[in-house]
């Protein structure tokens, strides 16, 4: 098993050399967080039993650092001869045996990145310490958290170093070294916070608590180091790091275990074996290698179906193009037959989530636009004194027998004219419906050819724009076309004696007297019925002035005419009752007409013309000679994609042969 450390240390060399974050495949790892007082960096370089890393006040460690630490003698490597302890950056092929020169070198590459400011990366630098002195281990060192910004750092410090630490600790494959001192409060450490938050029920978070010397006088850390305070899954390790004089005296790390080691001797001599930066080592090697073995299997799978996916993203993003005529005509040849098909519903590519393209459309017609003039009432807005009013301006100064067709045609037209605008409005949805089936159809080759994609938009939206104005134009002209001629011989029109007689026959209107009703059947003659006059008036009569004497009335009818400043008589009542039928009856009529007209005119005159032009029309437009090597240039985000993607090719590939390599039973 000790053999599956080195195979994630080679997979982070994979991803780190093209840029990538070991995020991407969610490598094993462990992460150390604290804040920068806790005495992290003391941590591990009692781990590591040398002296390397960077010191000062402030942010020291502004981007993270991958720490392998390999177990090697010297007369092993392949090299030959090597010195006893040595250290080697991914950056740079120089080996260092300096470890002096180790702690500048990662000073300068933090340099090179971020300046000389106090901004922070996410950038990593990978480190290798090959020693006979540690356990194979691996150990990711980031930022310390802090509060205030100090100096010349970000006013935003805080949260980068939390947005740092956050993204690596979530990656569920990752155990958490949470590092806190024991002279402050355990209960506000920041680092088991932090931990808590991606690792709610600790199983893969290991608490380590520092500066256990330093407690005052008095207290002791056994509640702590047992887990009684804040119990933590992993455990809790207790160390003793170098004090600030300590360093300054260049004390060494071996003595300083040692002080350690009788330490916890004198002071926790029962917990002096489960404790020390010893068996916190032995801890990390035995936890990260278990933890790599578990994880192992669920990373093949993961590596395998990422390599799949960045070959598919590949294939989309194609290959660079060297015939670029018949490509672009390729290319325009397809996003009009996609579109086309899209209307037909024949289109490879079935959305599911809504109606898009001819179902759309056809939703339009036969729901939004139906419903749409069903839900107009016939006689919206017309008033029974509106109608009376209309009779008498008609009549003129004379009085008649008859009511004139004249207000019959006048009040009608008006209610025809509430037809144009639901009839307009559903013009405006076809056309924003063929308008959103372009981005519908634009294929990953439209996406690599960006100019071709605006200009095949730009003639696409231009046709749409230029066949809505014809497709306006004919249903004002069927509006218009209805009002120029009120058809009153239309078979499916009831006449005015027809209307009467309906009137007559229904139970919720009372008949007239009887020598009323002898006036309007004539004894019953049917032939006499076809020569009642239009609007029959009552022989004149005036209306008496007792409601409870009105005849012939009906329930939607009987309503006070305030402007008239009277009720209505029996004649006004049949009059405004029969206009109401007639106008109902013809505007039925015609809007069963403009139903069935609208949409054919609109998929003649936009949705059908459209489909029949728009392949040569883009021809014509795109098709330009001296422009094919303008337009069909690639844009820069895909070219970067592109070789993006082939590097991670290409170390995915070499990834999953890493894992292949190991056997299933070195995992057990």
């Amino acid at each position: 098993m000790e053999q599956l450390l080195p195979v994630i240390n080679k997979l982070q060399e994979v991803f780190i050399a093209i840029g990538a974050s070991s995020d991407a495949i969610q490598l094993p790892q462990i992460v150390a967080i604290g804040t920068q007082s806790s005495g992290k960096s003391s941590v591990l370089e009692s781990i590591v039993g040398r002296d390397f890393l960077p010191r000062g006040t402030g942010i020291v460690t502004r981007r993270p650092l991958i720490l392998q630490l390999i177990h090697a003698n010297p007369e092993s490597e392949e090299k030959g001869y090597q010195p006893e302890e040595w250290g080697k950056f991914l950056h740079c092929d120089s080996i260092f045996t300096d470890f002096n020169d180790i702690m500048v070198e990662i000073t300068k590459e933090t340099e090179r990145e971020l300046g000389l400011g106090k901004g922070i990366s996410s950038k990593p630098i990978q480190l290798k310490i090959y020693s006979p002195n540690v356990l194979n281990l691996t150990l990711v060192d980031l930022p310390g958290l802090t509060k205030v910004p100090v100096g010349d750092q970000p006013p935003d410090i805080e949260k980068q170093i939390y947005d740092l630490c956050y993204e690596y600790i979530s990656n569920p494959n990752s155990l958490i070294l949470a590092i806190s001192a024991a002279n402050a409060d355990m209960a506000t450490s920041e680092a088991i916070k932090l931990a808590r938050e991606v690792d709610p029920t600790g199983k893969r978070t290991l608490a380590v608590v520092t500066k256990l010397d330093l407690m005052d006088a008095g207290t002791d850390a056994t509640d702590i180091l047992t887990g009684r305070l804040i119990p933590v899954k992993l455990g809790i390790i207790g160390v003793v790091n170098r004090s600030q004089q300590d360093i300054n005296v260049k004390k060494s790390i071996k003595i300083a275990l040692g002080d350690e080691a009788i330490f916890f001797q004198k002071r926790y001599p029962g917990l002096s074996d489960r404790n020390g930066i010893q068996y916190l080592a032995k801890t990390l090697n035995k936890l990260l290698l278990l933890h790599i073995r578990d994880c192992l299997p669920e990373l093949k799978t993961r590596i395998n179906l990422k390599l799949a996916y960045s070959q598919q993203t590949l294939a989309t993003l194609g290959v660079p193009i060297i015939e670029k005529g018949p490509e672009l005509l390729r290319v325009i040849t397809k996003f009009a037959a996609d579109y086309c098909a899209t209307i037909e519903g024949t289109h490879g590519n079935i959305e599911i989530a809504e109606l898009i393209g001819g179902a759309r459309i056809s939703h339009i017609f036969h729901e939004v636009y139906f419903k749409t003039l069903e839900g107009i009432d016939p006689l919206g807005g017309l008033s029974t004194t509106d109608i009376l009013t209309a009779i008498r301006n008609a009549t003129g100064p004379r009085p008649t027998l008859f009511v004139p067709e004249l207000a019959f045609e006048l009040l009608v037209k008006r209610q025809i004219k509430r037809l144009l605008e639901p009839s307009l409005r559903c013009v405006q949805l076809v056309h924003e419906e063929m308008q959103r089936i372009i981005q519908h159809c634009i294929t990953p080759d439209l996406h690599r050819f960006s100019k071709v994609h605006n200009r095949i938009v730009e003639v696409t939206s231009a046709l749409l724009r230029e066949r809505l104005e014809p497709a306006n134009s004919m249903v004002d002209n069927l509006i218009a076309i209805e009002l120029a001629y009120i058809n009153t011989n239309h078979p499916d029109f009831a006449s005015g004696h027809e209307i009467i007689a309906r009137m007559m026959s229904e139970p919720s209107v009372e008949k007239p007297p009887v020598e009323l009703q002898t006036t309007f059947e004539n004894n019953n003659d049917p032939s006499s019925k076809r020569i009642i006059p239009f609007g029959y008036l009552m022989n004149g009569e005036n209306a008496r002035k007792d409601d409870s004497d009105v005849s012939f009335k009906s329930k939607s009818t009987i309503e006070n005419a305030a402007s008239f400043g009277r009720d209505l008589t029996d004649r006004e009542r049949v009059d405004a009752e029969l206009i109401k039928r007639l106008i109902r009856t013809y505007y039925d009529i015609v809007k069963k007409s403009i139903q069935d007209s609208v949409p054919k005119g609109i998929m003649h005159f936009l949705v059908n013309n459209v489909k029949k032009h728009l392949q040569s029309l883009l021809v014509e437009r795109l098709y330009i000679k001296e422009e094919i090597t303008e337009l069909m240039e690639e844009s820069p985000h895909v070219i970067e994609k592109r070789n993006r993607t082939i590097h991670m090719i290409k170390a995915l590939e070499k990834a999953s042969q890493i894992v292949s390599d190991v056997r299933e039973t070195q995992l057990w």
